[in-house]
């Protein structure tokens, strides 16, 4: 199943990625999957020192290596671009 498609996954990555960042005031269904996470619309309002921590979290949980910021821009965008990164389908 393609990772977009999968709530279960797209669940998980809110879960982790709130966890992570210590956004303990946001729930997973606050998350919109389609909106971009690095912005200013997103209700997380994450900045660098989260996506480093992201990072660190998708290699430890899902063994997923983002060597560097411009892979960690391709794929990290969206809950949706991110779950299909990891499950392609």
């Amino acid at each position: 199943m393609k990772g977009s498609l999968d709530q279960a996954l797209k669940l998980r990555l809110k879960t982790m990625i709130i966890a992570e960042c210590e956004k303990d005031h946001i729930t997973p269904a606050e998350v919109a999957d389609h909106i971009q996470l690095f912005s200013e619309v997103c209700i997380l309002e994450l900045d660098s020192l989260d996506a480093l921590q992201i990072s660190v979290a998708l290699q430890n949980q899902f063994g997923v290596r983002l060597p560097d910021s411009k892979a960690f821009r391709r794929h990290v965008t969206t809950i949706n671009e991110l779950a299909d990164f990891i499950q392609p389908g």
